[in-house]
C-alpha cells in the first residue's frame, strides 16, 4: 500500500492544559486525526486559542503548511471521555497528577476500547495505574516535555506487563511525530524527573537561603552550564503545584533529598502557581 492510501491513525489526548494541547498539536500537524477531551468550558477556550495561535505562529516562520495550520487549529474538542470514538489506535490521559484522579480517568479511557494507552506522568508508577486498566499489556508511560511542540524527548517508561511490540509500535509513532523516544523503567522518577527535579529543588533552596536572586541562579546555570532555561524560570513554566506534587511523590519514595523547600510549598498555598496564574519565582504579567 502506498503512503498516500495509508489509513489515517486516530488518536485523542484526554485532559486539554498546557501538556495536553501540546500533545495534541504535535499529533495533528503530523497528520493524525486528534480529538481532546476537555470537560472544562474556561479551559476548552483556552485551548482553542492557544492551537489556533500556534498554528499562525508555524505558517509565519514557515514551519507549517496551510493544511497543518488547519488541522492543529481545527482539533475537536469533546465534553467526556464516554463521547470518545471506539478503537481510537492511542489515547493519552494527561490530567493532573493525583492518582485518584488518574485512575478514574483511566478507566473511563479503557471502556472506549483504543488499541494502546499511554498516561503522560512524570513521576506516578506505570504498573499502580495499570491496574486500572482491563488490558496492561496495551499500556504505557508517555511523558512529554513542555513546551511540547519544542522539546524532542519522549520519555517511554514500561511496566511490569507493558507488551514489547506495543512499546516498539509506539516507539515509531513517537519518531513519526518528530520526537525521539528514550526508554526507561518503571522506577520512582523514571530518568527526567530524578534528574530535573533534583536541579529546581536545590535552587529553590539557594533562593530560600538567600544565596542570590532568582534571576542570578537562573543566570548561572544558563551561562555556566549551556541550559537553555534556568530551572526557577522553567519550574514557573512547568507550573508550581506539579512541582510540588511530584517532590512530595518522590520524597516519599527516595528520600529527604527531594523534599520540597518551604518557599514552594508557600507560593502554591498563596495560589502563586508560575506562569499559568501569572506570579511564581518570576513575574508573568509583564511577559510578551
Amino acid at each position: 500500500m502506498s503512503a498516500s492510501l495509508q489509513p489515517t491513525l486516530r488518536m485523542a489526548v484526554v485532559g486539554g492544559g498546557t501538556m495536553g494541547v501540546g500533545i495534541a498539536y504535535v499529533f495533528a500537524v503530523a497528520g493524525w486525526e486528534v480529538f481532546v477531551v476537555e470537560p472544562d468550558a474556561g479551559r476548552a477556550d483556552s485551548l482553542r486559542r492557544t492551537l489556533a495561535s500556534a498554528a499562525a505562529a508555524g505558517v509565519q516562520r514557515g514551519k507549517l503548511s496551510a493544511e497543518q495550520a488547519q488541522r492543529a487549529a481545527g482539533v475537536p474538542r469533546l465534553g467526556a471521555v464516554a463521547d470518545l470514538p471506539l478503537g481510537l489506535d492511542l489515547v493519552v490521559e494527561t490530567v493532573p497528577e493525583r492518582l485518584a484522579l488518574k485512575r478514574e480517568v483511566l478507566a473511563a479511557i479503557a471502556c472506549r476500547q483504543p488499541r494502546v494507552i499511554g498516561t503522560n506522568t512524570s513521576a506516578l508508577s506505570i504498573d499502580v495505574l495499570a491496574q486500572s486498566v482491563p488490558e496492561a499489556g496495551a499500556f504505557l508511560g508517555m511523558h512529554f516535555f513542555n513546551p511540547v511542540w519544542s522539546l524532542a524527548l519522549v520519555e517511554l517508561i514500561q511496566g511490569e506487563k507493558t507488551r514489547p511490540e506495543v512499546l516498539e509500535q509506539v516507539r515509531r509513532w513517537v519518531g513519526g511525530i518528530g520526537k525521539t523516544p528514550i526508554t526507561v523503567r518503571n522506577v520512582p522518577g523514571f530518568a527526567t524527573s530524578r534528574l530535573d527535579l533534583i536541579a529546581s529543588l536545590e535552587a529553590m533552596r539557594m533562593l530560600q537561603d538567600g544565596v542570590a536572586s532568582a534571576e542570578d541562579i537562573d543566570r548561572a546555570a544558563v551561562l555556566a552550564y549551556r541550559h537553555p532555561v534556568g530551572p526557577l524560570r522553567l519550574s514557573d513554566i512547568v507550573g508550581l503545584d506539579v512541582r510540588l506534587d511530584i517532590a512530595r511523590h518522590l520524597s516519599q519514595a527516595l528520600g529527604q533529598r527531594y523534599a520540597p523547600p518551604r518557599i514552594l510549598e508557600e507560593l502554591v498555598a498563596e495560589g502563586h502557581l508560575g506562569q499559568k496564574s501569572g506570579r511564581g519565582f518570576f513575574d508573568w504579567t509583564t511577559a510578551a
